[in-house]
């Protein structure tokens, strides 16, 4: 069990983030980066599996600055709350919410004591796609079938640092065709496509793929494991 704490963007706002500890010393840590849900109980199961893989898991409420304590499920109108929250944020004034994920890694490397890696769910994957390419402090990212990450908007961006990229093949949001031009446009970034949905690692959303999701997970603790020592 976590902790919500309160993080400093740099623009002054206070922001929330809910902050798992791993039972040992942190060999590192991971900012998660929450779905379109927000903070859920799903995102924090997340959080606190990698803290019981013993990295300090920070996950920031990237709504707080449109909608204070956002906690969805996975109903058709959850999702379409969620789609509206998202849109809010889009059009915030720049930096957004990366200055949100700033402070996240900031504080999760400053706890920690050692390298921070992020890592992201849907929306948040498109936000760790974006953070990877933009923000400082990071030693690896590994997003999951980030929405928007496969336009060409996105894949004009250059990572900073390593990328583990994992995809679905029947995403109905993310095409197989633009999983392969950003698989072109981006060799250094290391792509998994799993047979599967969007979703698949959320074990509370019926796309759900518990074998797809297990891989998934193998595959990033592993990359994890060699970026952030």
């Amino acid at each position: 069990m976590g902790q919500f704490v309160e993080l400093k963007a740099a623009d002054g706002t206070a922001i929330p983030a809910y902050v798992a500890t791993p039972s040992g010393a942190p060999k590192g840590a991971v900012v998660v980066t929450q779905e379109i849900f927000g903070v859920n109980s799903h995102i924090r199961s997340v959080a606190d599996g990698y803290a019981a893989d013993g990295y300090l898991a920070v996950a920031p409420s990237t709504f707080h600055r449109v909608k204070p304590n956002v906690e969805l499920g996975y109903t058709d109108a959850d999702m379409g709350e969620g789609f509206g929250y998202k849109t809010a944020v889009d059009a915030l004034p720049a930096p957004g919410v990366l200055q949100d994920l700033q402070a996240a890694i900031d504080y999760a490397a400053k706890t920690s004591g050692g390298k921070v890696g992020i890592v992201g769910y849907c929306w948040g994957g498109l936000l760790t796609w974006r953070a990877a390419c933009e923000l400082n402090g990071l030693a690896a990212a590994a997003p999951y079938y980030g929405g928007g990450m496969t336009t060409p908007e996105e894949i004009a961006r250059k990572p900073k640092v390593p990328v583990m990229a994992h995809f679905a093949d029947t995403d109905q949001w993310i095409p197989l065709d633009s999983i392969e031009a950003f698989k072109q446009a981006h060799p250094e970034v290391q792509m998994f496509v799993y047979p599967g949905h969007h979703g698949f690692n959320c074990d509370q959303r019926g796309s759900y793929d518990a074998a797809a999701a297990k891989l998934a997970r193998e595959r990033t603790l592993g990359f994890f494991a060699e970026h952030l020592k």
